[in-house]
């Protein structure tokens, strides 16, 4: 076998490794693919001849080849991007944060505790609940969910002056799962999806799942970084850009009017699809720009849920889209999900909304976050932390460790000891966050957290 041959089956074999060609496509034809790997004809031929024998592609007479059956191994995500150091592994923080046992305090996790949620509302709403149709607790739910919700999401979305119908919006299992969805629906392995560079942690696991080539821009206190963010637009050409505009995970920031509009006639100029996740929108004491609002969802979708403010287990999201993308999503979630969340988890959520006590509890969750981020902040820099931004609402802290300590090796140690902290570079696509953390105010309350991360930062600097 001559070299041009192994190189060419080398070619075909990352790409089917990385699932740019998926089980069933067609591979580029043999005069396309010699002009492609300057070869000649014959070299491809053998090429493909070989890999045919290896039963990594199949060739259909007159047809051209095809990728096999059993060409993709299983898709590990631990081995797709290796990692040395496992605290600053998006799976590994998370299973630190979901799997810890009852003892275990978690300033680094992102939810409230249990006692800062609605419980009594809840609860109320649980037993105006048990008195529904019993279809709520027996049947699939309608493939666009409940309409009760998406019509008070219209109202919540025209406070924003975003005027939409009913459908187009589609409720989803999760807001993480909206955004699986849209991945789904516009992305094939290998496009380029641009992120804030730090972003919220998962966005950079999931995109991991969608064997996506991930790119960052440089986070602001403004927003993104608007001149290199033209710059990777032009150079990578991504397919995507997922975001937070209001309070921004995990910095806090909040995106400007002036940097908001030449984010989006960037976006127009190089054909860019938004997703902007709107998750912390009720933590804001008052609304600030929104790019969905902004464009008219002509090329931004948004989507969010309750999780963080009413409860992490009646999971419940939602997209809002251009009427046309929703009808194919609808479909998409069908196939993945037989129908939409649970009708129980959306008619709770709706009883909640239309009690009166949604808003109040908000109104008092501010309030409360107000002290917990200003006592916070005060016990950080006692520290010799410093507060990269102070936000104007929600629960997170971005923070500079003092003496250029490195967080990953002070979130070991905290981790010894029973408490598990969020490290920056867990956030940073370039990995250029090694300085930094990010604190969640309101689980960060209990003496033991103060009394660990004294003894941490202490030891680091010995």
């Amino acid at each position: 076998m001559g070299a041009k041959t192994g190189e060419v089956m080398r070619s075909i074999r990352a790409k089917v490794a990385s699932r740019a060609f998926a089980v069933g496509d067609r591979l580029p034809s043999i005069r396309t693919m010699a002009m492609k790997m300057q070869v000649s004809p014959s070299t491809v031929v053998e090429a493909y001849d070989r890999l045919a024998a290896e039963g990594l592609i199949r060739a259909r007479r007159g047809s051209g080849f095809y990728v096999g059956n059993s060409a993709l191994p299983p898709l590990a995500l631990a081995e797709a991007d290796p990692r040395r150091d496992q605290s600053v592994d998006p799976f590994w923080v998370s299973r630190q944060s979901l799997d810890a046992s009852p003892g275990v305090l978690k300033p680094g996790c992102g939810w409230l505790p249990a006692d800062w949620m609605p419980e009594d509302a809840l609860r109320k709403a649980l037993r105006a609940l048990s008195r529904s149709s019993e279809t709520v607790f027996t049947d699939y739910g309608g493939t666009r969910g409940s309409l009760d919700l998406r019509r008070l999401l219209l109202t919540r979305f025209a406070e924003d002056e975003l005027n939409l119908s009913p459908d187009q919006i589609l409720l989803t299992v999760s807001g993480t799962q909206a955004i699986d969805l849209i991945c789904r629906f516009l992305l094939r392995p290998g496009d380029t999806v641009l992120v804030d560079d730090p972003c919220y942690f998962n966005f950079r696991a999931l995109l991991r799942a969608h064997q996506a080539n991930v790119v960052g821009v440089p986070y602001t206190t403004n927003g993104p970084d608007i001149a290199q963010f033209e710059a990777i637009l032009a150079a990578e050409k991504p397919r995507l850009y997922i975001t937070n505009s209001a309070l921004h995970n995990p910095t806090g920031a909040t995106l400007s009017p002036q940097v908001a509009h030449q984010l989006l006639s960037a976006a127009a100029q190089h054909d860019l699809i938004i997703v902007e996740d709107d998750i912390f929108a009720d933590f804001e004491p008052d609304p600030s720009p929104r790019l969905a609002a902004m464009d008219g969802l002509k090329r931004v979708i948004r989507i969010g849920s309750f999780s963080k403010t009413l409860s992490a287990s009646a999971r419940c999201g939602y997209i809002a889209a251009r009427r046309d993308w929703i009808d194919d999503l609808v479909d998409l979630q069908v196939a993945v999900n037989f129908g939409g969340p649970s009708p129980m988890a959306a008619e709770l959520i709706a009883h909640v909304l239309t009690s009166g006590r949604y808003r109040k509890h908000m109104e008092d969750l501010r309030l409360r976050l107000v002290r917990a981020r200003r006592e916070t902040a005060g016990k950080l820099e006692a520290l010799g932390f410093e507060v990269w931004h102070p936000p104007r609402g929600g629960f997170y802290l971005w923070c500079r460790l003092p003496g250029g300590l490195n967080a990953a090796e002070v979130a070991r140690s905290a981790l010894e000891e029973g408490v598990v902290l969020a490290p920056g570079d867990v956030f940073s696509v370039s990995q250029t966050a090694s300085e930094f953390m990010r604190f969640n105010v309101a689980q960060s309350t209990h003496p033991q957290v103060w009394e660990v991360m004294r003894r941490v930062i202490k030891a680091a600097r010995a």
